[in-house]
């Protein structure tokens, strides 16, 4: 029986990520079957609440204001908007929606206090609500936990190392931060990255050391192959080998056996093959619908049909942690505390974000 450890090393992570491929599908496998039942796979459906307009500088997002890309920037959405769009995910298949807004971090106010108002709607359909909204404070995660809130996500995106050179305008330690924030609570934590930023080998075993460290781990981990988007400094990287992901998934699933793994951004470049293979090396979540935040991902309909080709079902809502109680506004025991913490601000200076910010549209 595999069991959880918290002390994996960059070297033993590296070593689990080169083995030949037929042995470390096996021992992923093998390790799945002990922990999570291989034919079900949990949906998300993620919607963007907010998008574009954001002040950070992360060099894969074409959500941030100073990058010239083809993203039209929204107000919040509306309550009955997004509970119209949480009905559409449940028909689907969807067991959980995230929902994502393009801010640094939260800001007490009207606009958190509807976001507050659309957890406690989603939780009402019987769903798992999932928020990734940027940096919280202990306080504000109260609040959302206190709403019905079922998990937090918030991605380290990378090793410590290599994360600097792709965002500047904040540090690994706020991410870190964040989620010990939200383990003051009973939110799940769902925290992963990004593969294909032009990182080594060394810097995906360090952003899986990060996670795996964590105590507990995360409940859920995202893996995302980068889709470039024209007009962010990475839009000249190019895509991910699908043996690359595939490699990915099983090592982070040998290396935290309990959690969830999630096949993220980047599906669209996935063969149903490829898909397949990530499913039986210990993939066992997918995020479902035409969109994530702005990137473009299967029809849910075709999901659908490869999940009745692959004999998979679609995991039921509250499986792994039970459903969280909502409490109404006017019972909350939060009140906001206005608060304006110091999220760091590096101060150094990313070449290829500079110049992708200094481009004409």
């Amino acid at each position: 029986m595999s069991i959880t450890k918290h002390n994996w090393t960059k070297d033993e992570i590296i070593a689990i990520y080169n083995k030949p491929m037929m042995d470390l599908l096996f021992e992923a496998a093998s390790i799945h079957r002990e922990h999570h039942d291989p034919n079900v796979v949990q949906v998300s459906t993620l919607l963007s609440i907010k998008t574009g307009g954001c002040p950070e500088d992360c060099g894969y997002c074409p959500q941030a204001a100073r990058y010239h890309t083809s993203v039209e920037g929204n107000d919040l959405m509306s309550v009955s908007q997004v509970k119209a769009q949480a009905l559409r995910a449940k028909s689907g298949g969807s067991s959980r929606v995230c929902m994502g807004a393009a801010w640094r971090n939260v800001k007490d106010g009207p606009e958190f206090d509807q976001v507050l108002e659309m957890v406690r709607t989603i939780n009402k359909l019987d769903m798992e609500v999932c928020c990734t909204l940027g940096m919280i404070t202990e306080n504000q995660a109260h609040r959302l936990a206190e709403a019905g809130l079922y998990a937090y996500n918030h991605n380290l995106d990378t090793s410590e190392e290599y994360y600097k050179e792709v965002i500047s305008t904040r540090g690994f330690e706020d991410r870190l931060q964040t989620i010990e924030n939200v383990r003051k609570t009973n939110v799940t934590v769902c925290s992963g990255g990004i593969i294909g930023m032009g990182e080594s080998i060394e810097d995906r075993a360090g952003m899986l050391v990060a996670l795996s460290t964590l105590n507990p781990q995360p409940e859920s981990v995202p893996i995302n192959a980068l889709v470039a988007v024209e007009g962010t400094p990475m839009e000249e990287e190019k895509p991910v080998e699908i043996w690359e992901m595939i490699r990915m998934v099983a090592t982070t699933r040998i290396i935290m056996p309990e959690t969830q793994v999630r096949l993220s951004a980047g599906r669209m470049n996935m063969s149903r093959e490829g898909q397949a293979m990530c499913f039986f090396a210990g993939a066992n979540s997918i995020f479902a619908g035409d969109k994530l935040l702005t990137t473009p991902n299967p029809d849910v309909n075709e999901d659908m049909k490869m999940f009745e080709m692959l004999g998979l079902n679609p995991q039921k809502p509250f499986t792994k942690v039970s459903q969280p109680q909502t409490v109404e506004a006017s019972d909350s025991q939060f009140a906001p505390l206005g608060e304006k913490p110091k999220w760091s601000r590096p101060g150094h200076t990313i070449e290829r974000n500079l110049e992708a910010s200094a481009k004409d549209k």
